[in-house]
């Protein structure tokens, strides 16, 4: 039986390390980490910037189009929200924000040793399956024809 699940690693940097992926991914403060992932065709996303880009996007097409929105826009310009969210990073492997096992976990077992060694605070493993993440609170789902 196949496995229905993709998978992300996440990261979250310290704030020196955090600042510098978001100006320069190729930082020569970064090289280890970035040697790292290029090893895994793997690249750093900044959720805020993924989340101000999906902002960014649902208001030039149109927000009644994009069912985050809200819910988005409402966290990007929460300021200890922000905080957390400049520091959190996805990884991307083969420019995919969520792919299968076998790249994840090898991914995840050449970052855990660098864990609280100065640039990766914490490192998280998430699945697609809906049971294990969190959704959206209700003040923010859109509403349904007639509600």
């Amino acid at each position: 039986m196949t496995e229905a699940w993709q998978y992300q690693i996440r990261v979250v940097l310290a704030p020196e390390a955090a600042e510098a992926a978001r100006r320069d991914p190729e930082a020569p403060e970064l090289a280890a980490l970035q040697a790292l992932l290029k090893r895994h065709d793997a690249a750093l996303k900044c959720q805020y910037d993924a989340f101000a880009d999906y902002v960014a996007e649902a208001e030039r097409q149109g927000v009644e189009k994009f069912p985050l929105h809200a819910w988005t826009k409402a966290t990007i310009e929460d300021p200890a929200k922000k905080a957390k969210y400049l520091q959190a990073f996805t990884l991307y492997v083969g420019g995919q924000e969520v792919y299968d096992r076998a790249p994840a976990e090898a991914l995840e077992a050449e970052l855990q040793p660098l864990v609280g060694g100065g640039q990766i605070l914490r490192l998280t493993r998430h699945d697609t399956n809906p049971a294990n993440n969190p959704q959206m609170p209700e003040r923010y789902r859109p509403r349904q024809n007639g509600g």
